[in-house]
């Protein structure tokens, strides 16, 4: 009896002591979640602390005149383009936090196929880098809006809007008709696809996606989440685009270059793969475009409306957000028809 008294003291001093041990951890756990970590906002100003205060000791590191010209225009390229991609994040993160998804069905047409190009052209007053754009889009069919109405406001938002076509025409100074070009080939690509959608699509082919990651509990965070996260992935991407553009201005030979943009087939094919590779934010790419010279303004208008449709990282967000079996269907044509009405647009205009 008394062995049997002394294991169920041991028992409980055991469970008292587990229980006391969950609650540390618990406190611990709490403790952890609350603790601040920098994030990759602070880690981006570090950065450019750095480099403000050892800027001297690094000038040394473009002693020659290869680099000195590529850092060049890696810095006029950057610069020019910052306040636009700074702009259309806040403007973007404005719409998301504090224009409620109803707005949408209150102004849309109730028939689809009406929708799709009132919805392409709601892309020209309603600015948003893509990457914002596929949340909204998202949004939107979560919310009942048919699809194809979605997606052509997908395509069309970050091309047509308003800080787009200024940074378009701040870019080719004197030449308007780039712009001009620009909005019009991307609006009938956008409403075709729409169209196309509408006609082809299929509803197990896309899933309808969830984007509370985004939504903070109050207006105010939602906004602050949404632009941290659409600046620090869009500058990411314009900083790499930068790079390509002063590599190939540089250390590509310019023999080369040339007989590339010479010949006007295959420059259109270089420039719409180099859109979907170098995943350039619309608010900045028309300076990347603005500064490969050798080739033809049709083949950069290519350049200019591919890019903001079809890139790497939007096939990525397109895939995770509506799934493999959508993105496996939509990208491919919208390529194909994003350059079909860049070169049509093109030859007509520029």
């Amino acid at each position: 009896m008394e062995k049997l008294s002394r294991l169920w003291l041991w028992g409980d001093t055991w469970a008292v002591t587990v229980q006391s041990d969950q609650v540390a951890r618990g406190v611990e756990q709490v403790a952890d979640e609350n603790r601040w970590r920098p994030g990759g906002l602070e880690l981006l100003v570090a950065i450019l602390v750095v480099l403000l205060i050892f800027r001297s000791q690094l000038a040394g590191l473009f002693d020659t005149p290869a680099l000195q010209t590529g850092a060049t225009i890696f810095v006029s390229i950057v610069i020019q383009a910052l306040p636009f991609l700074a702009l259309g994040v806040v403007l973007s993160a404005v719409i998301a936090a504090y224009i409620p998804a109803t707005f949408w069905q209150k102004v849309l047409p109730s028939r689809a196929s009406l929708a799709v190009p009132v919805a392409g052209a709601a892309g020209a007053v309603l600015p948003g880098c893509e990457c914002a754009s596929v949340p909204v889009a998202g949004g939107l069919m979560a919310r009942g809006v048919a699809p194809a109405a979605a997606l052509a406001f997908l395509l069309s938002a970050p091309a047509i809007n308003p800080i787009v076509i200024v940074s378009t025409l701040v870019a080719f100074p004197g030449k308007p008709e780039m712009a001009i070009g620009r909005f019009v080939a991307s609006l009938v690509c956008s409403v075709l696809m729409g169209w196309l959608w509408l006609k082809f699509g299929k509803g197990e082919w896309i899933k309808i996606p969830d984007r509370s990651h985004l939504t903070g509990a109050s207006k105010l965070e939602t906004f602050r989440l949404t632009a941290s996260h659409d600046f620090l992935n869009a500058g990411g991407f314009l900083v790499v685009g930068a790079l390509a553009a002063a590599a190939l201005n540089v250390v590509v030979p310019q023999t080369i270059l040339d007989t590339v943009a010479s010949h006007s087939v295959l420059s259109i094919l270089i420039m719409a793969a180099l859109a979907v590779v170098l995943c350039i934010c619309s608010e900045a790419d028309a300076f990347v475009a603005a500064s490969l010279t050798q080739f033809s303004l049709t083949s950069r208008l290519v350049f200019l409306v591919v890019g903001p449709m079809v890139d790497l990282k939007l096939i990525a967000l397109q895939g995770g957000t509506f799934g493999r079996s959508f993105v496996t269907r939509f990208a491919p044509v919208t390529f194909v028809v994003a350059i079909g009405c860049a070169v049509s647009v093109g030859s007509w205009l520029l």
